[in-house]
């Protein structure tokens, strides 16, 4: 299976060297990939090939085929995992800011799985060798909870918990602006993005239903401190949300001020909650993680006007 696309250069990008320009429009496939994929002949610019140095222009028309990966095997890597919950079906991981979740094409070490391999020998395979275990996910820069399926049956009991959409999911994000009321709902459907395949768009073209909650826990001069929680679980959804109202995340690299103000190593988002019922006893479990060390920090910033 080839996952073929095209991409449309536009004025701002252009000058930008081929695989710099790929690895900005790609989500977890690396620079090197791409660019054995040009010498390969896979990506075509205008329907010619090109070589890895070429500089895009204004309007070229670029054909991606990013083949299937090949059964690899995923190494695994000792890492120090801050596990919450752990029996024989399933782990919670509080995941930190700036972890992959899973390997991808062309990055294979250094993600949470690498790190869960090390931890046990057991992972459910329903979602291939690249994601044993992994039921959903989050963003790189995004910390917080992640629950973790040992084997299948605990694995399908999950997924269809979050299709059903009964898993509790909670965030907190930091906005940039003031939001004046209290509480509200993003009834927005979401999809890939027209010129940039990096980021999705709230968009009625090729898009699925999603909606966010959002409720105000401390407003500051500039900025909101907010509480997130998903019905749906669209990729990059509060970012996209929260962008789409005008109040996007602060640290937000892609639908965010690119600058950052307090430093932030990634997007002002973390997973603090996540409820759902276990898959073999029936008991609902529900688990909170505190906000990290370097979130603290900027609020209390805020707090104390600085």
């Amino acid at each position: 299976m080839v996952d073929t696309f095209t991409l449309q250069v536009t004025e701002e990008q252009n000058g930008s060297r081929i695989d710099s320009f790929l690895a900005a429009q790609t989500d977890g496939v690396s620079r090197s990939y791409l660019q054995k994929l040009i010498t390969d002949g896979q990506i075509l610019v205008n329907d010619k090939t090109v070589k890895s140095n070429y500089k895009v222009k204004t309007g070229d028309t670029l054909l991606v085929n990013i083949p299937e990966a090949a059964p690899i095997d995923i190494l695994p890597e000792e890492m120090d995992l801050n596990i919450v919950y752990e029996d024989s079906d399933l782990l919670v991981v509080n995941k930190p800011i700036g972890l992959v979740v899973h390997p991808a094409h062309g990055h294979y070490s250094g993600t949470l799985v690498n790190g869960l391999l090390a931890h046990c020998k057991d992972l459910s395979g329903i979602n291939g060798k690249m994601r044993p275990g992994i039921v959903h996910r989050i963003d790189k820069d995004t910390s917080g909870l992640l629950m973790i399926a040992k084997n299948d049956l605990a694995h399908q009991h999950l997924a269809a918990q979050l299709k059903e959409h009964s898993i509790r999911r909670a965030y907190y994000a930091l906005v940039q602006g003031v939001i004046s009321e209290p509480a509200g709902i993003v009834d927005a459907p979401i999809g890939r993005h027209e010129t940039d395949r990096k980021k999705m768009a709230v968009t009625f073209k090729n898009s699925k239903e999603a909606r966010t909650h959002y409720f105000v826990k401390e407003r500051f001069a500039r900025n909101t401190f907010i509480e997130c929680r998903l019905e749906t679980g669209r990729t990059h959804q509060i970012r996209v949300h929260m962008s789409y109202l005008g109040y996007p995340l602060v640290g937000d690299p892609l639908y965010g001020n690119r600058k950052n103000h307090y430093d932030f190593p990634g997007q002002a988002l973390h997973a603090y909650a996540l409820g759902f019922v276990h898959p073999r006893t029936g008991e609902e479990l529900y688990f909170e993680a505190p906000l990290p060390e370097h979130f603290e920090s900027v609020l209390k910033r805020l707090a104390d006007g600085v």
